[in-house]
């Protein structure tokens, strides 16, 4: 295997440079809720040029990353995207990466640097006599995220362009949201160009960072940068609709996404929640949320991403312990304790009455 030099992103990203720009990528621009709309209607771009991009080649690489990671790879024909999770042996998940194979190379889209140069090393240690090589290329191309069919308007030819498969429960996957989801229509993706590239894109509307984790939020889309902690299982997150094939051969951790999908009982369950905003007190990722109020209230989980959205106004994601009550929540932060009404995302019996091909029941989960 071999690594890029580490790069900064604001001393190679022209976009750290526009007049209003805060953070390197941007998280804003000036107005972070006034960015979500012309970003959602495909008239703006988002810089993502600090997260890891990987690229393998090699004729066995869409069958070796099919034993290893949770999707099926195996077959995935060129310029079609997908997700793929990597777990430990206890089915937790360690890495998630997006997916898009060109004929030639596929590419892995990871959030952050370390998580890159980890599943890079990973991947290396893996490959045996198998033919495969496994480069991390995050020094030599950036990610462009945007919506609609082309973000880029032709400015620059992306090597690569990855399509969100979250729009719909992909084949092989499981749903365990109930009824209509917000996701329906999602047209988000992720372009990789040169970095080289990336001056020529100076002309085209940008909207930051938080604009985009806002719409995401509103989505119920998972992240590994904030939803993901050491014990995190893909049932949790509802990642089985788009990330996890039921059906596929073995991997590692397969056996306990099997025994908790037919049990229906994953430990815990991701929802949204609605913020009460009118006393202005700050919310952010790590805060208790709990049911009632005072000293004896239980803590039911924590906030994991937290966005002002344009529509929604103040939203949240929050993994929570798989009792907790489907009811008004409070989140405890810094500020004080801030009412929160809760849209289930993963309901408390998640999987017991899955519509997919039941799989051997492997005995109970212990966490």
């Amino acid at each position: 295997m071999s690594t890029g030099d580490a790069v900064s992103p604001a001393s190679t990203s022209p976009f750290a440079a526009r007049p209003g720009a805060v953070g390197a990528p941007p998280q804003h621009y000036g107005n972070p809720i006034a960015e979500q709309r012309p970003l959602r209607a495909g008239t703006a771009i988002v810089d993502l040029s600090d997260r890891a991009v990987i690229t393998i080649t090699g004729p066995d690489r869409l069958s070796w990353l099919d034993s290893l990671t949770s999707q099926s790879l195996k077959g995935l024909p060129a310029g079609e995207s997908s997700e793929t999770l990597l777990l430990d042996p206890s089915g937790r998940i360690e890495h998630a990466a997006r997916v898009v194979d060109d004929g030639e190379t596929t590419w892995l889209l990871l959030d952050t640097p370390e998580s890159g140069a980890a599943l890079a090393a990973f991947l290396d240690r893996m490959r045996f006599m198998l033919r495969v090589e496994v480069v991390d290329r995050s020094a030599d191309f950036a990610t462009v995220g945007g919506f609609g069919a082309d973000p880029l308007r032709g400015l620059v030819a992306p090597v690569a362009v990855w399509r969100d498969p979250w729009a719909e429960v992909t084949r092989g996957g499981h749903q365990y949201a109930q009824g209509a989801h917000p996701a329906e229509g999602w047209d988000y993706s992720e372009s990789l160009i040169a970095r080289a590239d990336l001056a020529a894109l100076a002309e085209l509307p940008a909207a930051g960072t938080l604009a985009l984790e806002a719409l995401r939020i509103e989505v119920w889309r998972p992240r590994a940068a904030t939803e993901l902690d050491a014990t995190t299982l893909p049932h949790e997150l509802d990642w089985l609709r788009s990330a996890v094939h039921l059906t596929k051969g073995c991997y590692r951790g397969q056996e306990t996404v099997a025994k908790v999908h037919n049990l229906g009982h994953p430990p815990r369950r991701l929802a949204l929640l609605h913020l009460d905003g009118s006393e202005n007190r700050v919310v952010a990722a790590g805060d208790e949320v709990r049911a009632g109020s005072g000293d004896e209230a239980k803590v039911l989980g924590r906030v994991t991403a937290v966005a002002q959205h344009h529509e929604l106004g103040p939203i949240a994601l929050a993994v929570l312990r798989r009792a907790a009550p489907q009811g008004d929540l409070v989140v405890v932060s810094a500020d004080g304790e801030v009412a929160a009404a809760q849209e289930v995302i993963v309901p408390t019996d998640a999987g017991a009455v899955a519509d997919v091909p039941r799989l051997p029941r492997l005995g109970a989960v212990r966490r």
